[in-house]
């Protein structure tokens, strides 16, 4: 049997929960993961060494590799007890490190998988530094990707500064030959967005003919997507990369328990509701599946669950 070539778009947790899942089966996994986050070590490192922050790179390659469960370990290891190493992650100081010794990110990420044995490739939306900035509704503009949720007020927009940013060309090739192309979950303006605003990779992507399929986030986010509907995040995505280019849309079918609901409440968050009139409205293929878990209080994506749907939907649409 062939392997499908999916690419999968995003950052934070959400990507990695469902790389997770994608990796035990047969899928040739290309994840281009954002590289805007300015805070805690990955910031640190990002200032200190002018590079692009490791951290959901780090996440990444954790999620795809296939290596003994201590070296993940102390991949992820983070440091506690010390001023200068606190907050640091032992990934993250790798990575920068490999970063010195091969004088490129890319490079480093490239002999970091291969330490780790990851499947597929973990590519960066760019290979330096950029900064993602907010415009509220209010016409505030916000400068950094930790302070935006901060705001708590809507958003109008994100941009990248510098606006000219280059992807990789190998982040291309890999939209290029794609069958399917998966765009999130994760923080819709702050890990989603900023990956499609290379423009570059946004006009490659909307010329793709692989199957286009977004990934809904199960929970509104604080700060960044209070009260939106599935319908919202479909909208603003359009609305940064200029054009309708999704196929689908796959949204979590099950309800979360109430006291689950009642935690996320709190924080101000809710699931995120399906309106299917809006959603068709849009053209998309709406796909209902039961795609939530429920780990330590918190409401993740199951990956296992999407990649066994994946793997039954590309064989039969």
């Amino acid at each position: 049997m062939k392997q499908l070539n999916i690419v999968v778009i995003g950052g934070g947790t959400g990507l990695s929960t469902i790389l997770r899942g994608l990796k035990l089966y047969p899928f040739h996994i290309t994840a281009i993961v954002t590289v805007t986050d300015d805070g805690g070590s990955s910031g640190r490192l990002r200032d200190d060494y002018d590079i692009p922050p490791p951290g959901d790179i780090r996440n990444v390659i954790a999620a795809l590799s296939d290596t003994e469960p201590l070296l993940e370990q102390l991949f992820q290891y983070r440091f506690a007890n010390s001023q200068e190493l606190g907050g640091h992650s032992l990934g993250n100081l790798m990575l920068t490190a490999l970063t010195d010794i091969t004088g490129d990110f890319f490079s480093a990420i490239i002999e970091m998988s291969r330490v780790l044995k990851v499947h597929g490739k973990v590519i960066p939306s760019a290979n330096a530094k950029v900064n993602l900035h907010a415009e509220l509704l209010d016409g505030e503009i916000v400068k950094g990707e930790s302070k935006i949720p901060l705001s708590n007020k809507p958003i109008k927009r994100v941009f990248l500064v510098p606006d000219d940013v280059k992807p990789l060309p190998e982040a291309i090739n890999a939209i290029n030959y794609a069958d399917v192309i998966l765009i999130g979950p994760g923080s819709l303006y702050t890990s989603i967005i900023p990956n499609l605003l290379v423009k570059e990779i946004g006009e490659t992507i909307i010329q793709s003919k692989a199957k286009k399929i977004y990934v809904c986030n199960l929970m509104t986010q604080q700060g960044e997507t209070n009260q939106y509907q599935a319908v919202d995040h479909v909208k603003a995505i359009y609305e940064h990369v200029g054009t309708p280019f999704l196929d689908a849309i796959l949204v979590n079918s099950n309800d979360l328990p109430s006291p689950i609901k009642e935690n996320y409440r709190e924080q101000n968050a809710e699931p995120v509701r399906v309106n299917e009139e809006e959603l068709k409205k849009l053209g998309l293929e709406i796909i209902k599946k039961n795609i939530a878990t429920i780990k330590n209080g918190a409401v993740r994506h199951e990956g296992k669950a999407i990649a066994e749907w994946l793997l039954e939907y590309t064989l039969t649409s």
